[in-house]
């Protein structure tokens, strides 16, 4: 088959693993910057460190913070008059578009009036997730599919059969019921992809967009395993596994003497972004955690323990509720005895201070999240390289459209055999 261009990176001379190091390199010298969770460390090493860096994240405005955090790259550009290693984060995660023609955009999208039940952004995510796999020769197996909208996408532009795996009863029937309504040439099957006995056809192409951690592991190791004709996947939600910490895939990374080592915390920074949220999302959730961080302080000092206490989600009724109620809830999940007289008016404030203060320094931590991210990533390809595919990683749409754009392509070689090993 005659895929676009295939270079794998953004320098087609460059080899996957010396991206992998160089970038293994730049997060462990600057894991001082990441590691460290402003929001439960009120004063992270880093900003006696590096004084001047605080005191200029420390004096932006809020429009400012706003703006940076949805431009990472001119944040990191301001910062390297600091810190001038920070300069190079932009050539470390720069990658190639997929595709850059908008009209095979437009005409991989199914159009709204064949789009019954598909959120907006979801068309559009799957209309140019499509268009960046084509072109489409081999049956498609749609992995965690759940009602089926990647897989009906698919199918308009696809010569072979659409199957899409689903665990979930209700979602498989009504994504059956969608696929005959529009005569899509699809069937979902009810299916845990997680389990021993599952195995896959060597025929088959497999496709998963948002795919979330293990379960995006999990089609890796199975499509490689048994040799399937190509995959091609865009991963989410990485601390989603069962794992402690982060477990590598690819030989060579696991031979690495000085690889990271990432905690399920540190793997969740990899995808706290919300350039997709409504605003009035953003704003209940900055409000919620202005309450957890005034509620935070008052706990160091009833409890006179300077540490974070980890509370639990909150109940959606506490939403529309006050601080105050939010308090008693929480010092009640946690065993905190709250004395009379308590200025929770205070403390709120306190907490409004606070996250004036993390906003800033999470700017800086959050310059890593995409490092973190493609670190992650380019573990993948490796592995899938060392199993006979070729590899193309790069972006399938904007990162307005969905911070999660990264997409994995893996065609299997010509003569190339499964490699049979034993995986979880």
């Amino acid at each position: 088959m005659t895929l676009p261009p295939a270079a794998s990176l953004h320098d087609p001379a460059e080899s996957v693993y010396n991206r992998w190091q160089q970038l293994n390199q730049w997060l462990s010298a600057h894991q001082a910057l990441w590691r460290p969770a402003p929001f439960t460390n009120p004063r992270p090493d880093w900003t006696v460190q590096y004084r001047d860096l605080a005191g200029d994240i420390e004096g932006l405005s809020d429009s400012a913070c706003e703006y940076f955090d949805d431009h990472p790259d001119q944040l990191a550009e301001r910062l390297s008059g600091f810190l001038p290693s920070l300069g190079e984060r932009q050539s470390l995660v720069t990658l190639p578009a997929m595709t850059d023609q908008q009209e095979t955009v437009a005409a991989s999208t199914l159009p709204e009036t064949r789009a019954t039940d598909m959120p907006g952004r979801k068309r559009l995510q799957a209309g140019a997730f499509t268009a960046a796999v084509q072109p489409l020769a081999h049956p498609v197996l749609d992995w965690c599919c759940g009602k089926g909208h990647l897989a009906r996408t698919l199918a308009a532009q696809c010569p072979a059969p659409v199957t899409g795996l689903e665990w979930d009863d209700a979602l498989v029937m009504d994504g059956n019921r969608l696929a005959r309504h529009f005569n899509d040439d699809v069937t979902l099957r009810r299916q845990d992809v997680m389990a021993p006995d599952l195995t896959v056809s060597e025929s088959i192409h497999g496709v998963a967009l948002h795919a979330c951690g293990d379960l995006h592991r999990r089609l890796i190791h199975k499509a490689s395993e048994h040799g399937a004709a190509r995959l091609s996947f865009s991963p989410c939600c990485y601390h989603l596994t069962t794992t402690a910490d982060y477990q590598p895939m690819s030989d060579r990374v696991k031979e690495c003497s000085d690889v990271l080592a990432l905690n399920r915390s540190e793997l969740r920074l990899a995808v706290q972004e919300t350039v997709t949220a409504p605003a009035r999302v953003r704003a209940e959730t900055a409000r919620i955690s202005g309450w957890r961080l005034g509620f935070d302080g008052l706990q160091r000092v009833l409890r006179g323990v300077d540490d974070y206490l980890p509370v639990p989600s909150h109940p959606a009724r506490l939403a529309g509720e006050d601080f105050e109620a939010f308090c008693r809830w929480a010092a009640e999940k946690r065993g905190v005895a709250l004395p009379a007289g308590i200025d929770f008016h205070h403390w709120q404030r306190f907490g409004e201070r606070r996250l004036s203060q993390v906003r800033r320094h999470d700017l800086v931590r959050h310059l890593f999240r995409r490092p973190l991210e493609l670190w992650m990533v380019l573990d993948y390809v490796l592995y899938l390289e060392e199993r006979g595919y070729g590899v193309r990683v790069g972006t399938f749409c904007d990162r307005q459209l969905t911070p999660r754009n990264i997409l994995v392509d893996a065609v299997r070689a010509c003569g190339s055999p499964p490699v049979r090993r034993n995986h979880p």
